[in-house]
């Protein structure tokens, strides 16, 4: 009886030791106090330091007023923006440039392929070409400040706002300024609508009772450059700003530039007066009685505005939905580690999620500047979409990314069409584009091939979180003329029996020339990648598999090597000598980063290959998202350590700015991908990757990383 009872107490001793260890809640991130560890401070005016509001199709830059009242300050910083996915304008075609009079034909297979190039002579086609690369642009679509009058009457200088106090609450998604001016305190509160183009703005002083505060709204005409704020102040004449109607609180202004019309609404609460100060320079002055005003701006392509929202449904409307985005999707807390980097880290975490739901969440591809201030015209770069999209999956947000895949529906046709002028099937996806898919001259964007597969990256991430037969009707269609454009471009070379890529191609690493370039190796991975993922699909639709696919894929050309390392290309034997390819992205990591092992990759041969690369590789020229790249691969190799140090690689082009910005040169100083790139990186680093079943993988064994709610890479 004894030992029956003795045996009794062991096994409930026992029963209660393991409840105790299985049955342990885990501790779940208090995301508050995460975000709200990451507010972001401005004591002054700083241009490198603007700060924006945005739902991810329309956003709203400003200076340290909450408005944009001194742009001229940051022009050579980051710009104040008013920029929309539909804000777009083209300089008339008074020459009737066609594009076919950019194109150069290259010699592929004894048939001439036509490409769309930036001529330098003759003068015809130069114009053509910079037209075409030029036009459409994005539109800044109105300079929205405060109107500041001193006791003499006359207009403020930025010298005479003091003691800036301005902070962008990123949990609320808010931008609450405070200032002094001729001893008065101005606070304003700034907000964006989380689903319309519509900004609210309120703001609170004893200037107002003296009729020194106001708002003011100033329209410019389009400069057309590369990078640039994308005003033009000195062509008045070229475009038209109208009072449409108005009333005792609102005003519809109507603009017209050429052929580009849009609407801007302006509501306000109680007694104030709105005229017109000057040429496309308007003014609204509200009663002298109360020091409280309160206003909504809403920017609209077709005059059709909705409901009308006065500031506090919009603050309301909008503090919800930053409450449900930071609550939802995933999290990462560094907060217990040691490390001092994992402070930095864990900002810059933070800030691109904010930055990208406010830049890159819209309905098509960003552009690689968001809509803060143009770069390459205000065009998106589908081959940067990559960097951009994929992390929304990643972090469990799949609705964001799926609803830019739609531009790959809308452009399909002239995909086509890019692909039967060049003599392939299937489609090409294009570049440098724009709204409708058109083509933008250029010597080097128009010979990149790895936007191709993207769509099928982009599909088969969505239907790995939601597999179901919808979708894969949808993305089918898609998927299956990428494909046969991939099969089509590759070609047969009978002297060593095998699929080769290019020429004319330029790989992701530019540096690398057209005319001669073969087989660069992530064009390769993404190729052999791709074409078996499109096979998968065919198999999930219960459809036999494709015999031209299956040929490239069993005879695609394996990584060119010499000396124990990969090349940058096949073409280019002399990848480690000639200091020229050691600029540029890195991108023979990325086909072990981005992309799992495929097209026998030898894990030793790439290795050595990362760590030559580490050691030797100019990171002064690379970009962005070259560091989190980096450290995806190192991940990947079981080099966790290398991977912090690439992901925080204390060089300029790595630079994170106050605000969260990515910054690279002066002409880009803010950089999107980079953004996108470390928030696929950190969750990689934390969730792995298909295959891996180390608990994260990418962070070394003193660092305590919390996450939850991310996804294991590819």
């Amino acid at each position: 009886m004894k030992v029956f009872n003795k045996s009794i107490l062991l096994l409930i001793l026992i029963v209660v030791l393991a409840c105790d260890i299985t049955e342990k809640p885990i501790e779940k991130i208090d995301r508050f106090a995460l975000v709200n560890r990451h507010h972001v401070y401005n004591s002054g005016f700083d241009s490198l330091n603007s700060l924006s509001v945005g739902n991810g199709q329309f956003a709203f830059t400003v200076d340290a007023t909450g408005l944009q009242t001194f742009p001229d300050f940051y022009e050579d910083g980051v710009c104040l923006g008013t920029q929309s996915e539909w804000g777009w304008h083209s300089f008339p075609n008074n020459e009737n440039y066609d594009i076919r009079e950019t194109w150069q034909n290259f010699n592929v297979e004894e048939r001439q392929v036509p490409y769309a190039v930036q001529w330098k002579e003759p003068k015809r086609k130069q114009e053509a070409a910079n037209y075409f690369r030029s036009n459409p642009h994005r539109l800044h679509l109105g300079m929205l400040g405060l109107e500041l009058i001193k006791a003499d009457k006359t207009p403020a200088t930025k010298e005479n706002i003091k003691n800036c106090n301005q902070k962008l609450d990123v949990w609320k998604g808010v931008i609450l300024s405070a200032f002094e001016f001729e001893k008065d305190v101005v606070e304003v509160q700034t907000l964006c609508h989380p689903k319309r183009d519509l900004i609210g703005v309120s703001m609170q002083s004893e200037k107002i009772k003296k009729g020194g505060l106001g708002i003011n709204l100033k329209f410019p005409y389009p400069t057309g450059g590369h990078s640039d704020n994308a005003c033009d102040w000195s062509k008045p004449e070229k475009h038209q700003s109208e009072i449409l109607w108005q009333d005792n609180e609102s005003v519809v202004l109507h603009r017209k530039l050429d052929t580009t019309s849009y609407y801007v609404k302006i509501k306000w609460k109680g007694k104030a007066i709105f005229s017109e100060k000057d040429s496309h320079y308007f003014v609204l002055l509200p009663d002298k009685e109360n020091s409280n005003f309160e206003i909504s701006v809403e920017f609209c392509q077709d005059n059709q505005f909705a409901e009308n929202r006065d500031f506090h449904t919009i603050k309301d409307d909008s503090e919800k939905a930053w409450q449900n985005f930071w609550e939802t999707g995933g999290a990462v807390d560094f907060s217990a580690t040691d490390d001092p980097r994992a402070k930095e880290l864990e900002r810059r975490v933070i800030l691109s999620q904010y930055l990208t739901r406010i830049q890159s969440a819209g309905s098509y591809p960003p552009q690689e500047t968001g809509l803060t201030y143009n770069s390459w015209h205000g065009k998106h770069h589908l081959e940067m979409h990559w960097w951009h999209g994929v992390h929304w999956a990643y972090w469990n947000r799949n609705e964001l990314l799926e609803k830019s895949l739609n531009y790959y529906f809308k452009v399909f046709e002239k995909a086509k069409q890019k692909a039967e002028v060049q003599g392939y099937e299937g489609v090409r996806w294009q570049k440098m584009t724009d709204l409708q898919g058109n083509d933008s001259p250029s010597d080097i964007g128009e010979f990149l091939i790895w936007q191709q597969p993207h769509i099928i990256y982009y599909a088969e991430l969505i239907y790995r979180q939601k597999p179901n037969d919808e979708l894969l009707e949808k993305y089918a269609p898609l998927i299956f003329e990428t494909a046969n454009f991939m099969a089509d471009f590759a070609r047969w070379d009978e002297t060593n029996k095998r699929y080769i890529l290019g020429p004319p191609l330029i790989p992701a690493q530019e540096s690398l020339e057209k005319e001669k370039t073969v087989n660069p190796p992530f064009e390769l991975a993404y190729w052999s990648w791709g074409l078996q993922i499109a096979q998968q699909w065919r198999k999930r639709m219960q459809l036999s598999d494709n015999t031209e696919w299956q040929k490239v894929i069993e005879d695609l050309s394996e990584f060119a090597q010499k000396d124990g390392l990969y090349l940058a290309a096949e073409s280019a034997p002399d990848s480690y000598e000639n200091k020229h390819y050691y600029s540029d992205h890195p991108m023979v990591l990325g086909a072990f980063g981005m992309l799992p092992a495929v097209n026998n990759l030898d894990t030793a041969i790439m290795a050595a290959t990362f760590d030559y690369i580490e050691k030797y590789w100019n990171w002064d020229r690379t970009w962005g998202w070259d560091y989190p790249m980096a450290a995806m691969c190192a991940t990947r190799l079981g080099k966790p350590d290398k991977a912090i140090d690439l992901l925080l690689k204390d060089v300029k082009k790595n630079t994170y700015l106050k605000n969260g910005h990515n910054w690279q040169s002066n002409r880009l100083r803010i950089y999107l991908p980079g953004n996108g790139g470390l928030l696929t990186a950190v969750a990689m680093m934390c969730a792995g990757f298909e295959g891996n079943e180390n608990q994260i993988p990418g962070f070394p064994k003193d660092w305590k990383v919390k996450w939850e709610n991310l996804n294991a890479l590819i």
